[in-house]
């Protein structure tokens, strides 16, 4: 078996060293003789969605995410939303998972549009929320992260949350949702990166690639004992 990776914008959108989502991914799948091929798709390299399995999108600031909007419209946002739509496995982090929105709207009113793969918008404020934080998924998987984002994002109809706000703030800081999810599709706040301190999460991610590639989502299991203290030592500090 074989999964290949689209990395968007790893030269841009890395806040918080979140290619260690790529290391993560490739080390799991490879430590079951899976392997793993990552593409670099940077600024005026195009691709086509149905080569990969996996997209990934990291995070960046607000300028980062202004700068990168002209070459997103330049036929980038057309395969994402293909990826979306089509089931390819998604995994977005921060301005990459606001970039699959419709628009951001900055405090001092400048209007970002976005790509608009799914329903849902955000706002930013001059205050940022900022900290450690927990969620729960709907399989009840708790991921641990680290959240520093102005926007206050609101989900529409058809999508989901990732997961509801164990501690922090997520999505808005209002009604404890935190991400959105959209068939493979899964958008998160959580920097860190997120996957080495979640390896549930990552393997979650694995299996609906395989399921999608090769109709199945078995994974022999690997010997997490570090992994699971790492994560439940976390955990006591949020819980």
């Amino acid at each position: 078996m074989n999964i290949r990776i689209a990395h968007i914008y790893p030269d841009m959108l890395n806040l918080y060293g979140d290619r260690g989502n790529i290391v993560v991914l490739t080390r799991r799948m490879e430590s079951r003789d899976i392997s793993v091929h990552t593409d670099l798709i940077t600024m005026s390299r195009s691709f086509n969605a149905d080569d990969y399995d996996l997209l990934f999108i990291g995070g960046g600031q607000d300028f980062e995410q202004d700068v990168l909007l002209d070459d997103l419209k330049k036929g980038k946002d057309t395969q994402i939303k293909k990826a979306v739509n089509s089931g390819i496995v998604v995994l977005a982090i921060c301005g990459g998972y606001q970039m699959l929105g419709k628009y951001y709207k900055t405090y001092d009113g400048k209007v970002l549009d976005y790509i608009g793969a799914l329903d849902f918008y955000t706002e930013g404020r001059e205050d940022r929320m900022i900290g450690n934080y927990a969620f729960k998924t709907s399989e009840g998987i708790e991921i641990a992260g680290f959240e520093n984002h102005s926007g206050r994002t609101y989900l529409g109809s058809g999508v989901e949350p990732l997961g509801k706000i164990i501690k922090g703030y997520g999505n808005n800081g209002e009604d404890s949702t935190e991400g959105v999810r959209y068939k493979n599709t899964f958008g998160t706040y959580s920097h860190g990166p997120v996957l080495p301190k979640n390896s549930q999460f990552a393997d979650l991610l694995i299996s609906k690639a395989l399921q999608r590639k090769y109709s199945t989502s078995q994974l022999p299991p690997l010997n997490d004992d570090f992994e699971r203290k790492a994560h439940r030592q976390v955990m006591k500090l949020y819980m």
